[in-house]
C-alpha cells in the first residue's frame, strides 16, 4: 500500500508546497501554510478514485445564439450592475467588508424574486433562522415566501434542495462556511471553499439555479479564500462604503454575462438600501463652493456619468520629509502629477503637506481624474477658489501634456443637467455635437495652462481688490 503524502497549502493564495515553510514565497504572507493529505479529496493522486468516463457531445462553433436568459431582481441597482438581472445557472460572487449590507441587500433582492413569482432558498452558515427572519420584519419584507434554512454542510445543503423543484434563485452566506465530507481539511480552508463553491457551481449548471455566493474579504479588501474561487465563478461583485458614509457602492470586476465597469449605488437608511438614481447629486450635495482647494471631476463609471469633487489641502511641511496622504485615490498616480505639476508648471511642492480626498468615501480608477486633482491642487497652494460652476476631466501624462479620454460628451450633458455652465477638458479632435448652447468648454493642451489660469484669476481677483 503506498504511503499517502502530504502536502502544504497556501491558504491565502492557494500555493501548493511539498514542504512547510514559514512564508509562503507567492504571496508573501507568514504562517498560512497548513498541511492536508493528498490521499483522497481535491489534490489527490489519479488512481486515489478511479472513475469511468463517458462520451461529451461536440457541437460545431457556428450555429444559432441564445440571448442569455435572464430575471430582474427588481433593484434597478442591481439590475444595472449585473448587465439586466440575473442569468440563469450563473454563479455570482459578492464580497464585502463586515456590517457593510451583504445579507441586507440579498435579502432584499430575495423578496423582490419572490414577490414575481419565483422560488428563493436562502441558507445561511452564519445566522440562525430567527436572526434572518428579524433582518426580513425590520426590511419590511417578512410577509415574502422565501424559505430559509440554518447549514454548513455542502451534501445536506444539495440533498434537501434534490427534493423538490430547484429553485430560481439560491442564496449562500457564506463560502466560508461551507465544508464538504470530499475534503479533510477544516471549514474556511483552501481546499473546503474550493471544493464547496465547485459542488454549489455544479448544481447551478445542472438545474438552471441562480447561485449567489457571499464571500468575506480580507484587510486588503480582497475576497478571502484561493484566488481560483473567482475564476470559477461567472460574476464577481464588490460591496464597497466606508462605515462613515451612508451610502454603499457595488462595483462589478467581473461579468461573462455582462459589463465590467458598471456601479450601482444605494443608501443605507433605517429600513434597508435604497436605491440612488442619481449619485452625482449624493456626492455634490454638501459641497463647499467658495472654499480653495475643491474642483469637481466629471468621471464616468461604465455607462453612468459621475460628477463627484476632490479636495486638496496643501500647507508647509514642519517635517523633513513631506507627508503624502490621499483618501480615494491612487497614491502612486498623486506622485506623479506633483512630480508633472514641478517639472512643467515651475509649482514647488516639494516642502508641503499634501492631502487628498475624494468627497462622499467615493473611489476613483479613471486617469481622467488627473486634471481635476492638478486644479485642486494648484487652488489649495494659491489659495484661490476654483469657477463656482465648473468641472474638470483629462489625462494627465508625463510630458505635461493633457491627453484626451473617452465619453466627453456624455460628462458634459450630466454635468449641465447638474448646474454646471463650463467645463477644462483636454483638445479633442472630434467634433463636440452634444454640448449645450450655453454651456462654456474650455480646451488645453499642456497642464502649465491650467496653471496659468488659475493663477492669473487670482492676480486679476488681487488686482481689483487692490484697486477697490
Amino acid at each position: 500500500m503506498a504511503k499517502s503524502r502530504a502536502q502544504f497549502i497556501c491558504q491565502n493564495c492557494g500555493t501548493v508546497f511539498s514542504r512547510w515553510n514559514g512564508k509562503c514565497d507567492s504571496c508573501g504572507q507568514w504562517n498560512t501554510l497548513i498541511e492536508e493529505n493528498t490521499a483522497s479529496g481535491i489534490g489527490a493522486s489519479p488512481g486515489a478514485g478511479k472513475r469511468k468516463g463517458h462520451a461529451i457531445g461536440l457541437v460545431p462553433l457556428s450555429g444559432e445564439i441564445e440571448e442569455a436568459p435572464r430575471i430582474s431582481t427588481g433593484i434597478e441597482e442591481l439590475d444595472r450592475v449585473t448587465g439586466g438581472g440575473f442569468v440563469r445557472g450563473a454563479a455570482i460572487l459578492i464580497g464585502g467588508d463586515p456590517g457593510i449590507g451583504k445579507s441586507t441587500l440579498l435579502t432584499q433582492a430575495s423578496a423582490t424574486y419572490s414577490r414575481a413569482g419565483h422560488d428563493v432558498v436562502y441558507v445561511s452558515g452564519e445566522e440562525a433562522v430567527g436572526q434572518i427572519r428579524l433582518r426580513a420584519q425590520r426590511l419590511g419584507v417578512a410577509d415574502t415566501k422565501v424559505l430559509l434554512a440554518a447549514e454548513t454542510n455542502v451534501e445536506n445543503i444539495l440533498t434537501t434542495l434534490d427534493m423538490g423543484k430547484p429553485p430560481a434563485l439560491l442564496i449562500i452566506d457564506s463560502i466560508q462556511t461551507l465544508w464538504t465530507a470530499t475534503a479533510e481539511s477544516a471549514p474556511g480552508s483552501v481546499t473546503q471553499v474550493r471544493a464547496s463553491v465547485q459542488a454549489m457551481i455544479r448544481y447551478a449548471k445542472k438545474t438552471g439555479t441562480a447561485v449567489i455566493l457571499v464571500g468575506h474579504v480580507t484587510k486588503d479588501g480582497q475576497i478571502a479564500g484561493p484566488r481560483v474561487v473567482e475564476h470559477m465563478v461567472d460574476a464577481v461583485l464588490y460591496f464597497e462604503g466606508e462605515r462613515g458614509h451612508h451610502f454603499r457602492i457595488l462595483r462589478t470586476v467581473k461579468n461573462r454575462f455582462g459589463p465590467t465597469d458598471e456601479i450601482g449605488v444605494f443608501e443605507m437608511t433605517g429600513k434597508g438600501l435604497q436605491e440612488i438614481s442619481n449619485p452625482s447629486e449624493l456626492f455634490l450635495n454638501e459641497r463647499a463652493i467658495s472654499s480653495p482647494g475643491a474642483a469637481v471631476f466629471a468621471g464616468l463609471e461604465g455607462t453612468r456619468p459621475v460628477l463627484v469633487e476632490i479636495q486638496a489641502l496643501v500647507v508647509p511641511s514642519p517635517l523633513g520629509t513631506p507627508r503624502r496622504a490621499v483618501v480615494g485615490w491612487d497614491t502612486a498616480r498623486l506622485s506623479m502629477v506633483l512630480a508633472v505639476l514641478e517639472a512643467h508648471c515651475g509649482i514647488r511642492l516639494g516642502s508641503h503637506d499634501v492631502y487628498l480626498n475624494v468627497a462622499g468615501g467615493y473611489r476613483i480608477s479613471e486617469p481622467a481624474g488627473d486634471l481635476a486633482v492638478a486644479a485642486a491642487l494648484i487652488s489649495s497652494l494659491s489659495g484661490n477658489a476654483l469657477p463656482q460652476r465648473s468641472v474638470y476631466f483629462g489625462e494627465v501624462s508625463l510630458s505635461g501634456a493633457v491627453r484626451a479620454v473617452a465619453q466627453t460628451e456624455m460628462r458634459i450633458k450630466e454635468a449641465s443637467k447638474l448646474g454646471f455652465t463650463s467645463a477644462t477638458k483636454p483638445v479633442s479632435a472630434e467634433k463636440q455635437k452634444l454640448v449645450p448652447a450655453d454651456f462654456n468648454v474650455s480646451e488645453i493642451d499642456e497642464l502649465a495652462e491650467l496653471a496659468a489660469n488659475i493663477v492669473g484669476s487670482q492676480y486679476q481677483q488681487n488686482e481689483l481688490d487692490g484697486n477697490n
